[in-house]
């Protein structure tokens, strides 16, 4: 056995180690990702992700494996749905497809440090005051309902539009460079301003993954890994989903029923208690039914009429 503090340096040696490897082997240089190596690399950081699992399993028990497990499922699932507000970002401000990888690197890093102000303080207010439960299983009741009736993706185009006003921003792209210099002035590139909103979308993302997470556990650790190696993966899964978004077209309300599953769960947490394992089970239930679906309407629309 291992202590916390171990356990730790251990995930940050593999998370250093591997955005190494990314970026300096791998991926060096701006280039254009294909769905073959996306898939390759994104199986790679989901292998990695499960290993670490069993790292946990044999260190910190069985259950601390299923809540880590159950925890990352959910996040990578709300990732999923995040990535294509990623999508219409990049369309906004025409980001060539070989800088978009470089774009997203800066979002994981932007992540590293605010998930973790969003997951220690949002368990230290769990620890702290038993109420605090209900404020999150509501917000995730709200944002199900939110994610279902949901139609575009038009405020994320506002954000971008207001932001692109506010910066001295250059017009055109200038390699993946994200400062210039134009007549002698100093601006910045649609590059910089874009990872900007990047940032800042992946912040409003943490209002709903975070507490779906510290609906499964209170543990930091297990909380903190969990969100960042699901996040750390959302790069090479960009490019895996970003020529199939019309075929998950039933995602939305996948997600929406397991946020309001969570919510109710946390809602309900003082009269009844819905054990690591079946909830895990629940997910991927809704998750491959999703799926299922979205794939079988999809096939239906496709074939010719009779």
């Amino acid at each position: 056995m291992i202590d916390s503090t171990a356990m730790w340096a251990v995930f940050f040696a593999v998370i250093i180690a591997m955005f190494a490897i990314d970026l300096g082997v791998l991926n060096r240089g701006a280039r254009h990702m294909s769905v073959k190596r996306a898939l390759g690399m994104t199986a790679l950081w989901v292998g990695l992700a499960l290993s670490f699992g069993v790292l946990i399993y044999f260190e910190m028990g069985a259950d601390s494996a299923a809540k880590y497990i159950t925890a990352y499922v959910i996040e990578e699932m709300l990732s999923v749905d995040n990535l294509f507000v990623f999508i219409v970002i990049f369309g906004y401000f025409c980001v060539p497809d070989a800088y978009q990888h470089k774009a997203l690197f800066y979002g994981v890093v932007g992540a590293f440090v605010f998930r973790a102000l969003f997951i220690f303080a949002g368990a230290e207010l769990l620890e702290m005051f038993d109420w605090m439960m209900y404020i999150f299983g509501a917000v995730l009741i709200i944002t199900a309902i939110k994610t279902v009736m949901k139609k575009d993706e038009g405020k994320d185009s506002r954000i971008a539009a207001r932001l692109s006003r506010r910066f001295n921003m250059c017009t055109g792209f200038h390699g993946d460079r994200l400062f210039t210099v134009v007549d002698g002035v100093r601006m910045v590139t649609p590059l910089f301003v874009c990872i900007i909103v990047i940032e800042l979308t992946d912040i409003m993302f943490a209002f709903d993954s975070v507490p779906a997470a510290l609906a499964i556990t209170t543990d930091k650790f297990i909380v903190y890994t969990s969100n960042l190696f699901a996040v750390v993966g959302l790069r090479s899964l960009f490019f895996v989903i970003k020529g199939s978004m019309e075929r998950l077209e039933y995602l939305k309300y996948g997600l929406g029923v397991i946020l309001a599953f969570i919510g109710v769960k946390m809602l309900a947490s003082d009269y009844f208690h819905v054990d690591v394992v079946a909830s895990l089970a629940f997910i991927l239930a809704v998750l491959a039914a999703t799926v299922a679906v979205s794939l079988y309407a999809r096939r239906r629309a496709r074939a010719p009429a009779a």
